[in-house]
């Protein structure tokens, strides 16, 4: 009998998530389904971020450190770095576009408006505090908050992604700079943490059919009794997913075709349970672990450039989330009824392109970079109530967004620096 494949494993259990949760709310069993099945979910979304500091300071130290020199390092980053920002503007130039295409809107009515603002006015201010402590900070702010005061401090919190990678950099760039006989017992150590951790990943990942079954269960059953939210917000909605789709099925072939002979077919297989998974935890970080394994052994992206884009990119390449600001910001602004121009437009490009780099890799950090972005172009914050019933959905859609970018960019740095192995899609 043939095995099954982990992201048909993980398809299955999505299914029967949503299935459990439509019964257990028309049968009554929410207090059931909260308190024995969706602690299940969380323990499993726990085990993933457990090992996400681990592996993002030892794959990186790794791949920083196996580079034979500082200026083959700094044409990657480089590479990289311009391949995110690009996609990044391209993804909120497609949401501009979009939103002012569709104007979701104007369909708003008053009721509605303030039916929304009164259920969510408390969410939403704990999401305005935590974006003004962040724009009082001024401009520059995330770059100060790049570089860590306390290592263990920051390893701490997996929101201090950043903090790490700045480090990990810093400690192989310096490995690289001392003679190897001084630091070859280093390299041993941190390879072979490296593989502890991949090995402690493949350990959880056989728990995740199981694990995306209890968070689909328990979301569904969070959100069946809004039904009538859904429909209300459902051109929003639409807008943002056409949005998302076409940077999945349009934008990365094109990059891909443009920059690598990689078929996206094979591409999309290859990354498809770490796609399936990211819809199911709506965490970047968390999925990084499955990222990088699908990256390395079934799409031929050699780990030294997957152990240095891949963590990056999870932290400061945020296309779906980008993408999501803008039409929320839009989409905010029209309800309200304010006349975007020309100029608030571009600010909405730069402010949310900026934000996307300093936005967590877990679930629901977009929404406080959104504050900030709704207040660069003059709009009420409190307007974030208005899409906080569909926004836990949109977010697990964007986070498949943010993943597939991240390794499509992968792909495309390997094909560059001729590490792109023949592909294995095969599970």
């Amino acid at each position: 009998m043939k095995k099954i494949a982990l992201h048909w494993k993980i398809i299955i259990g999505m299914v029967l998530g949503v299935i459990y949760g439509l019964i257990a709310n028309n049968l009554g069993f929410n207090t059931f389904t909260n308190e024995w099945i969706k602690p299940w979910g969380v323990i499993f979304v726990n085990l993933l971020k457990l090992i996400a500091v681990p592996l993002v300071f030892a794959s990186l130290i790794k791949g920083v450190s196996s580079l034979s020199d500082i200026s083959r390092l700094s044409r990657i980053g480089t590479r990289t770095i311009l391949l995110y920002l690009f996609s990044t503007v391209l993804s909120v130039s497609i949401g501009l576009f979009l939103v002012n295409s569709f104007n979701p809107g104007n369909s708003f009515s008053e009721e509605k408006k303030i039916e929304l603002r009164e259920k969510y006015s408390t969410k939403a201010d704990l999401k305005i505090n935590d974006a003004k402590k962040v724009k009082d900070n001024g401009p520059l702010q995330f770059i100060v908050d790049v570089v860590p005061t306390n290592i263990v401090y920051s390893s701490s919190e997996n929101k201090n992604m950043l903090q790490i990678i700045f480090f990990a950099i810093l400690f192989g760039v310096s490995m690289i700079m001392i003679p190897d006989d001084k630091t070859v017992y280093v390299k041993g150590f941190f390879e072979g943490i490296n593989d502890i951790i991949l090995k402690i990943v493949d350990l959880i990942m056989r728990l995740a059919p199981y694990g995306v079954f209890a968070l689909l269960a328990s979301l569904v059953v969070d959100f069946g009794a809004s039904t009538d939210l859904f429909i209300a917000l459902g051109f929003y909605s639409i807008t943002v997913v056409v949005g998302l789709l076409l940077m999945i099925f349009f934008v990365y072939p094109f990059i891909l075709r443009f920059f690598t002979k990689v078929r996206y077919s094979d591409f999309f297989k290859a990354i498809s349970p770490a796609q399936m998974l990211a819809f199911s935890t709506s965490s970047s970080a968390a999925t990084l672990p499955v990222t990088m394994d699908r990256c390395e052994n079934n799409l031929g992206v050699s780990k030294e450039v997957s152990s240095f884009v891949l963590p990056l990119g999870a932290t400061i390449n945020m296309d779906g989330t980008s993408l999501y600001q803008a039409v929320a910001a839009v989409f905010i602004g029209q309800a309200f009824g304010f006349d975007l121009d020309l100029t608030a437009q571009l600010t909405i490009v730069l402010t949310a392109t900026l934000a996307s780099i300093g936005a967590a890799a877990v679930p629901g950090a977009g929404m406080v970079m959104l504050v900030i972005v709704l207040s660069s172009v003059g709009i009420d914050p409190e307007g974030i109530a208005l899409i906080f019933a569909v926004d836990r959905i949109l977010d697990m859609l964007r986070t498949v967004v943010n993943v597939t970018g991240d390794a499509t960019i992968a792909t495309v740095i390997a094909a560059s620096e001729g590490q792109l192995q023949e592909l294995n899609t095969e599970d």
